[in-house]
């Protein structure tokens, strides 16, 4: 096993990887010496092995160490949470059990699935495990179509939580028939609301070939490099599980970069108390931390606007970042400038990677007389393999045939305005980039950025600063000049969003910091008979690669303490290999009828005749439960603690159960090579 020795004592050398959007982050850790060295690559869509060796191969470099010496290998990534706030991933057909169309318009499964099909039958079970009769048959009609125009399966029944017979009878049919990735809603919660469960199991489905391609590339690239060592995942709680798991379920991964982040600014300040905001090439992801742990979300994660039910940190994301495509919007008599919510490719970073590909239209277009609709946007492919463009329409597929490996301007792609649709569902479906403009442009111009094509991003800078507003004037004197106000604009948005997740958490309603012209007043400092302040009652700890740029002036717009730790430019990868594995089971008891207590879950259901037996029956079916899937995950001699809630009523003068909820939790740290 791979150690670090210092005064003697040894310790595993650990090895993090953070996969983002933009960047790939790898740190080299050991508890005694803390970091050891850390680097960055370019993240590479198409195949992601490449990018985590460039960054996996310079940090094993830079630190001297021998692959072989690596004991573990921990990954976050933010690309499950990217994905679903970009609303991309692969094509899922639902199975719904016992549920009906209606069921559809609640918790926002109806918007979420978008033009997925469904599949409706009849079956299963109600709040004690009794079942309805499952009709197979309308589902056997339709499976030999289905197979062609969807990537995964979901199945979600109705209390299949109580009894997941249905869902298993229905995932054994599709795995039998097809050779796609099936989820079923009773491996991911255990918390009773049919539509919202059925919704994170989409969600979860649409998600599995996406992070099954980051596992993959991990694995084969640590396999290629000699790296046997135990590969890990943090979940969206900051806890650890194994890659196995993670293949399984990867819903739980959403929030796992964010959630990284968060134990990794732990970590770096040493701060209980605090504000945590990560700033990435996507997002902007918002937490607290309190007692020197992460908040969670009691209520689930909400992430792309969808309430899922998935524990994790209470992270309030935004689609603000330093990719985030930059808009203006011309039409009123003074332009405005917005940003986000989807990101795009920067120029200066796809001339990087094109060269004059980019800077030859970018030039062509700044030689017109007059700015184009389409100005300093250019398509590329993504690089995904063919079989990703599966069910795309006769039109969505002749676009992307005009679309290749090397940009192409859209006033040369875009003919009608019907095919800006089109384009944007490739770029849904992750088979497309845009290339546009953003405020990390913004930033190599105005040399706070050194790593791409400056002169690409000037040129963009310098074609949309020939919009002129509803006067007919330039909106601003030159690409500087544009590059400035693109800064302030994410300052300012930033400054707003922090200040609505702060509100958010103190249970402050009605107040929206982008709106409210008190808190304008009191950002902008204007002065009047009336003062307005406003900031933060805690520290603010900055993450991100380019945070030491943005957060001085957004901790002075809001009068907060701020810390941008020297490694904030990791702090994802630090997260990632500091966490512990966590394991959680629930187990309940009911009582149909007097006498007779029914235990569900791990496990056949089993029947009690007094409410004491039924509880420790499911104590020890959680305890057992937990400590089984935290070994599972990579726990050693995991620690379990059990927690009963009971809901009853009083019926003269005595006590009645009407549902009793034993839960335990399994926690260790993860097993390392030896």
């Amino acid at each position: 096993m791979s150690v670090c020795v210092e005064d003697g004592v040894a310790s595993p050398v650990l090895l993090g990887i953070d996969t983002g959007g933009t960047y790939t982050d790898a740190v080299l850790f050991s508890e005694q010496q803390g970091v050891i060295a850390k680097a960055k690559a370019l993240t590479t869509r198409h195949d992601l092995a490449i990018g985590m060796a460039g960054a996996v191969d310079a940090v094993l470099l830079s630190a001297g160490t021998a692959p072989g010496d690596i004991a573990m290998v921990s990954l976050s990534t933010t690309l499950a949470t990217n994905a679903l706030v970009e609303g991309q991933g692969g094509r899922v057909g639902l199975v719904m059990i016992g549920f009906g169309p209606d069921d559809l318009k609640r918790d926002g499964l109806d918007h979420a699935l978008g033009q997925d099909p469904v599949v409706f039958l009849a079956g299963g079970h109600d709040v004690h495990g009794g079942e309805t009769p499952l009709d197979l048959d309308p589902l056997r009609q339709r499976i030999a179509a289905l197979k062609d125009e969807v990537s995964s399966f979901a199945i979600a029944g109705y209390f299949a939580v109580r009894n997941p017979a249905h869902e298993c009878r229905v995932r054994d049919l599709l795995l039998e028939a097809t050779d796609l990735p099936v989820t079923c809603s009773h491996e991911l919660s255990s918390k009773l609301g049919g539509p919202r469960r059925a919704l994170t199991t989409v969600l979860n489905a649409r998600l599995v070939s996406m992070i099954g391609r980051l596992i993959d590339a991990c694995e084969r690239f640590t396999t290629a490099r000699g790296i046997a060592a135990p590969m890990m995942v943090v979940r969206g709680d900051g806890a650890l599980m194994s890659a196995q798991d993670a293949r399984l379920r990867p819903i739980e991964t959403i929030l796992s970069g964010p959630a990284a982040s968060l134990v990794g600014a732990r970590y770096l300040t040493g701060l209980d108390e605090a504000l945590v905001s990560d700033i990435g090439g996507t997002t902007t992801d918002i937490a607290v931390l309190e007692g020197g742990r992460p908040r969670l979300d009691e209520q689930g994660a909400t992430v792309g606007g969808y309430r899922t039910m998935v524990e994790a940190v209470a992270m309030r994301t935004f689609g603000l970042g330093g990719d985030s495509e930059v808009r203006i919007d011309e039409r009123g008599l003074t332009a405005r400038i917005d940003l986000g919510p989807r990101r795009v490719l920067p120029l200066g970073l796809a001339a990087h990677l094109h060269g004059d590909a980019v800077t030859t239209v970018l030039e062509r277009q700044l030689r017109a007389p007059r700015a184009g609709r389409h100005d300093a946007r250019l398509a590329v492919r993504t690089g995904l393999p063919d079989r990703f463009a599966a069910g795309l329409t006769a039109k969505e597929a002749e676009l992307f045939d005009g679309i290749g490996d090397s940009p192409v301007a859209l006033d040369d792609l875009i003919t009608m305005t019907s095919q800006l649709a089109l384009l944007d569902r490739l770029v849904a479906r992750g088979l497309v980039h845009i290339a546009a403009l953003t405020p990390s442009d913004a930033m190599l111009a105005l040399g706070h950025q050194q790593q791409w094509d400056r002169r690409a991003a000037v040129l963009g800078l310098s074609l949309a600063a020939r919009v002129k507003d509803g006067a007919g004037r330039p909106i601003v004197d030159g690409p500087e000049a544009l590059a400035g106000r693109i800064f302030d604009r994410l300052v300012r948005r930033s400054a707003e969003t922090l200040l609505g997740a702060a509100l958010g958490d103190d249970g402050v309603a009605g107040i929206d910091p982008a709106t409210s012209p008190i808190i304008d007043r009191a950002l902008n400092r204007t002065r009047g008979i009336a003062r307005f302040q406003v900031g933060l009652d805690r520290p603010l700890i900055a993450l991100g690669a380019s945070a030491p740029v943005y957060y001085p002036a957004i901790g002075a717009l809001l009068s907060a303490e701020v810390h941008v730790p020297d490694d904030a430019d990791v702090a994802n990868a630090i997260g990632a290999v500091v966490g512990q594995v966590r394991a959680s089971v629930t187990v309940f008891v009911t009582v149909p009828e007097e006498g007779r207590y029914v235990v569900q879950g791990e496990g056949e259901a089993a029947v009690c005749t007094n409410e004491e037996t039924a509880i420790a029956t499911a104590r020890t079916r959680a305890e057992a439960g937990a400590i089984a899937r935290a070994r599972e995950s990579g726990a050693v001699a995991p620690v379990v603690d059990v927690g009963v809630e009971i809901d009853g009523a009083e019926i003269e003068g005595r006590r009645t159960l009407i549902e009793a909820r034993v839960t335990a939790i399994a926690s260790g740290r993860p097993r390392f090579a030896s």
